[in-house]
């Protein structure tokens, strides 16, 4: 099996090390990823500049682009094979509820799922990111994510990937299947004056999660839940954000109009 490794963290964060470490048992190990930090950047994908990838060792490039560029570039002629599976991680921090919206690990997983590939996004979901400095503090997470591979990935419709994320505590509850939860809104940016006297803003903190289950939820949590008991979350996500439920009334309603 032809493994793409990707993230948004950058081609050397312990995350992406430990994984591609954990996941070298189950075949050929290709380490594609952003030359520096590339948080945030969702799906997108870099059209106004060359794309240089740069190999680093073997089986590791680093680009210079974001974590879509990367899945992108692997999957259309980088390479003279063909990938089995992308998993796009270990992320330094959860991608829980709303903030998928924005994931650059996510964008990752979703762009391996266009070119028709199975995909999975892995964050470890922890109160203090800044203390992951070594692949040893995802060792855990690693491990798990082998397993859940090696087990045989559940099948998803096309064009679904799957979003885990793994708490970071001593022992795992076990795993959950999750909807993807929501978060209140984002807490107001912070302005300041830099030395030279120009107004700066910093983008506020990401809201709270929202605790209460979503009617008609009976027996599924969200992901925020699962993870803040101690259980792995795995939450099937899709690429078509359209909503069905409304889209033929409004259809209906716009055809009275003309």
């Amino acid at each position: 099996m032809n493994i793409l490794i990707a993230n948004d963290d950058g081609v050397f964060a312990p995350g992406i090390q430990a994984l591609a470490h954990a996941l070298a048992p189950l075949g050929r190990v290709v380490v594609v990823a952003p030359e520096s930090e590339r948080s945030g950047f969702s799906s997108a994908l870099t059209l106004d500049r060359p794309l240089r990838p740069i190999q680093i060792s073997p089986d590791v490039w680093a680009v210079n682009g974001t974590p879509a560029d990367c899945v992108y570039l692997s999957m259309n002629g980088l390479f003279d094979f063909e990938f089995d599976l992308v998993v796009s991680g270990i992320n330094s921090g959860a991608n829980l509820g709303d903030d998928v919206l924005y994931s650059g690990t996510v964008g990752a997983a979703f762009e391996g799922r266009l070119m028709k590939q199975p995909a999975i996004a892995v964050s470890l979901a922890g109160h203090n990111v800044r203390s992951y400095d070594t692949a040893q503090d995802y060792a855990q997470a690693a491990k798990w994510v082998h397993d859940f591979i090696e087990a045989g990935l559940p099948p998803v419709p096309p064009r679904h990937i799957l979003n885990i994320n793994i708490p970071d505590v001593a022992e795992l509850q076990g795993a959950k299947i999750t909807y993807q939860g929501q978060r209140s809104q984002s807490k107001p940016i912070t302005s300041h004056v830099d030395p030279r006297g120009r107004q700066v803003y910093w983008i506020g903190l990401s809201g709270e999660a929202v605790t209460e289950p979503k009617k008609g939820m009976t027996e599924i949590e969200s992901d925020f839940f699962a993870v803040a008991h101690g259980f792995v979350s795995i939450t099937p996500i899709q690429m078509d954000a359209t909503n069905y439920e409304i889209l033929h009334t409004l259809h209906t309603q716009f055809s009275k109009s003309d």
